[in-house]
């Protein structure tokens, strides 16, 4: 947002520097979308929660698409810099003290300020908050709630409690936004640039559950967008799958299962890409790995059609540029100082090959941070502003401006700026350049109406672990207590596996929801139900499900199978199968769907038309004992 990673990484660099003893292929574009009629007022009104995702795209609870055109009201997550006393505005965010509450609640009244936030024509606010703010327990002054008087004597949360019943009964969406851990200004080396900074794990994730539980008789409170712009510290870079304590990619899973599990099954879970790694000196690496990391390591949610990615993006920043400028800067180039066409390479690269349909990672991408100042002159900057609005209008994304709200002669990069008497000034305005591209981005031609469901294609991995997403088997208990499990989500299958890295492919292609009622299921750790004269893989032990039943999970103990987890099809299963060997290439169906799940590993997978019913290994000497075959037969 702004300043802030110049900030942060400006004070990582002049940390490391004191510290350091050393010196130190372009993805396929998504294919843009069919276009539609303009989004209109009545659409926007008319839409009804709870909100869900089909492929690249969020729909509202009839099916219809709700594309998020949404800003971010920030204050709740804290203004203070980190220095000097926090009752001198001085030392808060452009001279405007939040007070830990959304920012304008003194210059006007919430009516008035729902009224303009209509005005822009958005119908979705990004609602960030801090750890702190939930726990304070001190009510904050009167002077931040002087244009509200009715919210005087109320602690932060309550105050935001109030904004968030005003924006939902008012027609908005709302996504909680965890910004920070305390109460400053994002981000320097503050204690928040991860989610486990200057607190545990588990209180993160207890803290997203109270969040979560807090508003879950609100429908129109959509979303959890679970940390914001996770970033490396003085020592340690975040990772994505490494299953350590800086592990991203674990943490989100962890919070996202709580969630949905624990508190609001309703929510759509928003976990964005990795900020920063790396330490900002040329010769070192260092970059914004943003969602890259999916592409070989994505999320699969116990709730299927409830992920949605996010990412950031500003100017003055690179994708492997801090956005400082003296110290901690590098000669790598901005984003401002790429050609149109390079910007667009490196945000579908970064981001948007997320929406590319077919994938295990295929999901809606929000753009959940952008902006720029009015004040803003150069040219670059100018130029980059209106290069990446229109990649969202073309590429017709969710979308989320930084900040909607800021006081008038302090933060011009807001949407709408108040003066001390509550008058408006900002976008609207006939001489803020920036309009002709945000008029753009409002009005350009997007899908609307009735999204057509798509298959959904989803990885399965025992790196660290279970991964059990299916609440139908966690209802039955543990199937293979002390082995490593894996299970496809509730309404798919497993079509695929690999040969030593234990991950797994599940899908409904074909077929849909293909399981019975009823959480039945069987655990085979022998032959019992391969039938006489029915040996698919001669020398090689087999796991096979009973007929009529079909494989949903699996389980290992180290690198050899350990069980294969089956369940009853609701429909008549054909018999006809086939072996796929996979345990010395790959062998998946030509321009297979789902993507590469098990990078680096073999990989063998059943066709669009068929299931799983079995899993081959060998433990002969100086073999590997993971699957070597699926049996693979058609489904009617």
């Amino acid at each position: 947002m702004q300043t802030k990673v110049v900030q942060y990484l400006t004070g990582l660099a002049a940390a490391l520097v004191l510290l350091a003893t050393a010196p130190g292929a372009v993805a396929a574009a998504p294919q843009p979308p069919t276009r539609t009629a303009h989004a209109t007022d009545q659409e926007a009104d008319a839409w009804q929660p709870p909100l869900s995702t089909r492929g690249r795209y969020i729909v509202d609870a009839t099916g219809r698409r709700f594309r998020l055109r949404s800003a971010n009201w920030d204050g709740a997550q804290g203004s203070w810099t980190g220095s000097g006393s926090t009752a001198d505005p001085a030392n808060h965010h452009a001279g405007q003290n939040s007070y830990g509450i959304p920012l304008g609640l003194d210059r006007v009244p919430l009516p008035e300020l729902l009224a303009d936030f209509h005005d822009l024509g958005i119908n979705s606010i990004r609602l960030p908050f801090s750890n702190e703010m939930i726990h304070a327990t001190a009510a904050v002054p009167d002077a931040a709630v002087t244009a509200n008087p009715q919210l005087r004597g109320r602690t932060p949360l309550q105050i935001y409690d109030a904004v968030v019943t005003a924006l939902t009964q008012d027609g908005f969406a709302v996504v909680l936004n965890n910004h920070t851990n305390t109460s400053r200004w994002c981000c320097g080396i503050d204690g928040n640039e991860r989610w486990n900074s200057s607190q545990s794990t588990g209180q993160w994730a207890d803290d997203w559950v109270f969040m979560a539980r807090r508003y879950a008789s609100d429908p129109r409170v959509v979303g959890a967008d679970l940390y914001n712009e996770v970033r490396r510290d003085i020592l340690d870079d975040p990772d994505w799958g490494a299953g350590d304590e800086h592990d991203w990619f674990a943490a989100a899973q962890l919070a996202a299962d709580r969630i949905l599990t624990e508190a609001n099954p309703d929510l759509l879970i928003v976990i964005e890409g990795i900020n920063w790694t790396g330490l900002p000196v040329d010769g070192l690496p260092h970059g914004r790995p943003t969602l890259t990391p999916a592409r070989t390591l994505s999320h699969t949610l116990v709730a299927t059609h409830k992920l949605v990615y996010s990412a950031h993006f500003y100017g003055y920043t690179g994708p492997h540029h801090s956005g400082a400028t003296g110290i901690g800067e590098t000669h790598d180039p901005r984003y401002q100082d790429l050609t149109r066409e390079e910007l667009y390479r490196e945000l579908t690269d970064e981001a948007f090959f997320i929406t590319e349909e077919g994938r295990h990672y295929t999901a809606p991408v929000w753009i959940s941070e952008f902006g720029i100042g009015v004040g803003e002159t150069g040219a670059a900057a100018r130029t980059w502003f209106g290069n990446i609005t229109d990649y969202f209008a073309d590429h017709d994304a969710d979308f989320a401006y930084w900040p909607l709200v800021g006081w008038e002669g302090h933060d011009d990069w807001a949407l709408l700026r108040y003066d001390t008497e509550g008058h408006r000034h900002g976008i609207l305005d006939p001489a803020d350049w920036r309009g002709t591209a945000w008029s753009h981005l409002m009005t350009a031609p997007t899908h609307t109406g009735p999204v057509a469901p798509v298959p959904t294609w989803r990885m399965l991995t025992t790196d660290h672990g279970d991964q059990v997403q299916s609440l139908r088997v966690r209802a039955g208990g543990d199937w293979d207590p002390g082995a490593y499990k894996a299970a496809c989500p509730d309404g798919l299958r497993l079509i695929g596996l690999s040969h030593t890295a234990g991950r797994g492919l599940c899908t409904d292609t074909g077929v849909g929801d293909l399981r019975a009622e009823g959480n039945a299921r069987t655990v085979v750790t022998d032959e019992r139900h391969v039938p006489q004269g029915g040996d698919w893989a001669s020398g090689y032990t087999k796991f096979q499900c009973p007929s009529g039943q079909f494989l949903i999970g699996y389980s290992r103990r180290g690198g050899r199978v350990s069980a294969a987890l089956c369940a009853p099809a609701r429909i008549a299963l054909g018999g006809t199968g086939r072996t796929v060997w996979f345990d010395r290439s790959d062998n998946r169906p030509a321009e297979a769907d789902g993507g590469d799940y098990a990078y680096g590993d073999y990989k063998g997978q059943c066709a669009d038309n068929e299931y799983a019913a079995g899993i081959a290994f060998t433990t002969r000497l100086g073999s590997t004992a993971g699957p070597a075959a699926v049996l693979c037969r058609t489904l009617s």
